[in-house]
């Protein structure tokens, strides 16, 4: 399974439309979004790049880990990052997503969880990955989102 990482900031009358536009530039646009929680599976390359979304999937389900982060004080900043780690030999791995008001918190906090998380597994993992962005609020709700993409899917009926 092909994962793509990828990100973007918006800034909107409102919360909702900040969302949107964060996920409009990160190339999300129109699926109807699945949480997933943090393991990457077997078989799996993680790829940071623009997402692309096909014409031929709106409305379809797209299934996606993601860190979100919502400032609506000026003078504040919004910060959303996802980091992974991932096993050599099969590529399974493990996400973690974190948000804040800082960089360097939510960098932090990326890798403290990547640690302890590796401690209790017994598997080897490799080197630890993230992907940060951030967006200073000015005059209106901000929004940052990085997602790992792992698929579109249509609805069965």
């Amino acid at each position: 399974m092909n994962i793509t990482i990828c990100s973007g900031t918006g800034s909107a009358p409102n919360e909702l439309l900040a969302f949107d536009t964060a996920l409009l530039k990160a190339g999300i646009i129109d699926y109807n979004l699945i949480y997933l929680s943090s393991s990457i599976p077997a078989g799996s390359t993680v790829e940071r790049k623009q997402f692309i979304a096909s014409p031929d999937e709106i409305g379809h389900k797209l299934y996606v880990v993601i860190a979100k982060q919502i400032e609506i004080v000026p003078g504040n900043a919004a910060w959303a990052g996802i980091g992974w780690t991932q096993e050599e030999e099969h590529g399974r791995g493990l996400f973690v997503e974190h948000h804040g008001n800082n960089r360097l918190q939510v960098q932090h906090d990326i890798q403290t969880s990547l640690e302890f998380m590796k401690k209790n597994r017994h598997i080897k993992y490799g080197d630890n990955h993230d992907e940060l962005i951030g967006i200073d609020c000015i005059d209106q709700p901000v929004c940052a989102v990085v997602l790992a993409v792992f698929q579109a899917e249509n609805w069965s009926i």
